[in-house]
């Protein structure tokens, strides 16, 4: 499941521990969909967590995303496919990317999730 734009491979466990939280923060909290949503989420610096679906066709349209994650110190991760990423999010049709602005009930499992990513980063 290695994307081409993420600089390290995440585990799958992870990438579902991801769509977990993205669904519990669309009931709970606050999220933004798709791609340009989530690029002007991180822009203004309001993203806590980053989710980009793997199978995005061609792959250059999410490339600008992970180094500006990086910039910005907002975590980033990568989702099995947009179908998957779409229905964490609670839309009928898949999306590319998705933002969470406000974690909600899963504050707990962000603050894991984004423990684990740095452990992955380093």
């Amino acid at each position: 499941m290695a994307a081409t734009y993420a600089k390290v491979e995440v585990p799958k466990e992870l990438a579902e521990k991801a769509l977990e939280i993205v669904e519990i923060a669309r009931n709970s909290g606050k999220i933004k969909k798709g791609l340009n949503e989530t690029t002007k989420a991180v822009e203004r610096e309001k993203a806590k967590l980053v989710v980009v679906a793997n199978d995005i066709n061609p792959p250059e349209i999410v490339m600008h995303l992970p180094p500006l994650c990086e910039e910005k110190k907002i975590p980033f991760i990568v989702a099995a496919s947009k179908s998957e990423l779409g229905t964490a999010a609670g839309l009928e049709v898949p999306t590319s990317a998705v933002a969470i602005l406000d974690a909600g009930d899963a504050k707990k499992q962000l603050a894991e999730l984004t423990q684990e990513l740095e452990k992955l980063n380093k």
